[in-house]
């Protein structure tokens, strides 16, 4: 099975997509909220595609640095899309779990999981076409299908795909009413003096860096991180954390928002620590360790554990306890 995407091409309007705006996007200027929307375009294909009349707000042509209102109806109209091959690629699985109606893996550090911007090679979903030979839910569009959730690139751990789309809703509810078990192994920078400790703390994106979240009162979601501190050692800890709601960078922003930033985050770590010179990592020290769901079909309540990764294994080994 080939997977066709496609590039932006203005000549000919296709599918149109509506959005009804919430109260706390209020105040987000249009073309990033429709960036955030519509994950496939750049803010400047946005802001190309309001220019080009492709946007209604209220049934009239949109500006792009109109500031939404709660109940606002948009209406885009996205032009037809140059074809692009997503194309199956064999690639080396770490399988816990398969049957006809989804899959659960562990994914390595360093693998994106669905085509994007400068990645439609090499990535998960390539490495599912082939394996799945294409029996994979479709619900999330061309460029990620059966992907019911994502976690970062060089964050590695359990993922659960949908090969069915009746799998895929029933996953996706469970993850809209946070039933599903979903808990993770990293190693923070900084002392931690509680054992214990919740950040109940809104995120949204970031002002000025769109591709980076934020903790932020304006145009946020509510966002509840549990840790639990497993082991201190000179510099940094290990801490268990456990999510009640599902943000992007949740963890990464939470953790840094109280001066523990995951040891190896580029983004919202501190570079110039010693212990990230000295450890040299790829990316963050995070793993999603444990998944957890109601099987869809079974109704039987499933649990997969990831072994802890070389990349953590090898800190933990050199560090100094305390």
């Amino acid at each position: 099975m080939i997977i066709i995407t496609k590039i932006i091409d203005f000549d000919e309007p296709s599918q149109c997509d509506d959005f009804i705006v919430d109260k706390c996007d209020e105040d987000m200027r249009i073309d990033v909220f429709l960036t955030d929307e519509l994950e496939s375009f750049s803010r400047s294909c946005v802001q190309k595609i309001i220019k080009n009349c492709c946007v209604t707000l209220n049934g009239k042509p949109a500006k792009a640095s109109y500031k939404l209102k709660a109940g606002d109806v948009i209406s885009v109209s996205l032009p037809e899309l140059k074809e692009l091959e997503v194309l199956p690629e064999k690639m080396e699985l770490d399988i816990l779990y398969e049957d006809r109606e989804l899959i659960v893996l562990n994914k390595q550090q360093g693998i994106v999981v669905h085509p994007a911007a400068g990645h439609y090679t090499g990535t998960l979903v390539n490495g599912l076409m082939h394996h799945c030979k294409g029996q994979l839910s479709g619900i999330n569009g061309v460029t990620r299908p059966g992907i019911v959730h994502r976690i970062d690139k060089d964050t590695s751990g359990v993922l659960v795909i949908a090969k069915s789309d009746f799998a895929h809703k029933c996953l996706s509810a469970q993850l809209a009413e946070h039933s599903m078990t979903r808990k993770y192994e990293a190693i923070v920078l900084n002392k931690l003096t509680q054992d214990t400790g919740t950040i109940d703390k809104p995120i949204g994106r970031h002002q000025y860096d769109r591709k980076k979240m934020c903790i932020t009162g304006k145009n946020s979601k509510r966002a509840i991180t549990h840790f639990e501190v497993k082991e201190r050692f000179s510099g940094c800890a290990y801490i268990h954390v456990s999510l009640e709601t599902g943000r992007t960078h949740q963890i990464r922003v939470h953790m840094s928002s109280i001066g523990n930033p995951i040891l190896g985050d580029k983004v919202y770590g501190n570079a110039d620590s010693k212990l990230n010179s000295r450890f040299k990592l790829k990316g963050q020290a995070l793993n999603a360790k444990v998944l957890g769901f109601i099987h869809p079909v079974k109704n039987e309540y499933m649990e997969f554990e990831s072994q802890t990764p070389d990349h953590i294994k090898a800190v933990l080994q050199k560090v100094i306890t305390i």
